[in-house]
């Protein structure tokens, strides 16, 4: 690719399939600096960052430290990533229907295995096991603050929700259940039966793989 061509003429005549990254990344920038013409600069930043998938997990410290990229292109790179992440959330949840631990996986991975820190979501149920709803409950890490069941059960309640299945993501991207995360299981699963409202799973989503609690035993 010549640096002379146009990116946004090539979107236009090609599609966007048919574009780099580096083309792409330069389109979201707009503008290049007085050393560099938007294609450099979105090919230095791709190569100072480590990559697409590092430059996904940037903070926007991080990309203020690249050579061209101040606040507003920093800004300008994270909105584009961050709605890309949330069509691709958006796309998985056309299947609602959940049948198995795999298809929550599928559901919520795009938009958390990438996290750098703990997010623990809740999906709730219906009778029939479509989703009727999804919310994010805690942010953080769990071996600090162990997520609250009243959190959890009364926006399940809130929803007039049949069941629920909780997942968190592991950072590590080692799905492994801490002591921590069983024993928040089984807190979680004993308020449900008071409640009325069935832990159906707790998957913890790692790097390409995930675990089930339920499948490791760890729920009635």
């Amino acid at each position: 690719m010549e640096v002379s061509e146009r990116p946004r003429e090539r979107f236009l005549k090609l599609g966007p399939n048919h574009l780099s990254n580096t083309e792409l990344l330069a389109i979201m920038l707009r503008t290049g600096t007085r050393q560099y013409g938007a294609l450099q600069l979105a090919q230095e930043i791709l190569d100072q960052s480590g990559g697409l998938k590092a430059l996904n997990e940037a903070t926007p410290e991080e990309l203020m430290k690249l050579d061209g990229v101040g606040q507003s292109k920093a800004v300008m790179i994270l909105a584009g990533l961050e709605m890309g992440r949330r069509i691709m959330e958006a796309q998985s949840q056309k299947s609602e229907m959940l049948l198995s631990p795999e298809d929550g996986y599928q559901l919520l991975s795009p938009g958390m295995r990438h996290l750098t820190q703990e997010h623990f979501v809740v999906l709730f149920l219906d009778t029939k096991n479509y989703v009727i709803g999804k919310k994010t409950v805690f942010i953080g890490s769990l071996n600090k603050a162990i997520v609250h069941p009243r959190e959890v059960f009364k926006e399940a309640i809130k929803r007039s929700s049949a069941a629920i299945v909780c997942a968190h993501n592991h950072p590590s991207g080692d799905p492994t259940p801490s002591a921590q995360d069983i024993q928040l299981t089984h807190r979680l699963e004993e308020v449900g039966e008071l409640v009325g409202i069935k832990l159906v799973d707790h998957i913890i989503i790692g790097e390409g793989q995930f675990a089930s609690l339920r499948e490791m035993g760890y729920l009635g």
